[in-house]
């Protein structure tokens, strides 16, 4: 491994009523609009358009998921940043 790479990534995902996620992961799986995006730490820079699906993101053994409808992601060498709203 780089001595320069991260070790793990800064998730953010915020939706238009609040700040939905906000911590440190291992991984993270996005839904593009041609499909499911993996993240790990190091990823090259990205603008990413979001479609409907799950985001799903690892800590450790520990997995979540939720569902999105949409929205644009910025993904960084450390950290994911994502704009998004929820399925009513």
């Amino acid at each position: 491994m780089s001595p320069d790479k991260p070790l793990c990534l800064h998730l953010h995902v915020v939706t238009p009523r609040r700040l939905l996620v906000d911590t440190m992961v291992d991984e993270a799986r996005i839904p593009g609009l041609e499909g499911q995006i993996g993240i790990l730490p190091g990823h090259r820079p990205l603008m990413l358009a979001l479609g409907r699906g799950p985001i799903v993101f690892r800590k450790g053994t520990d997995e979540e998921t939720f569902e999105v409808e949409g929205g644009t992601a910025e993904i960084l060498p450390d950290r994911v940043l994502v704009f998004t709203a929820l399925p009513e």
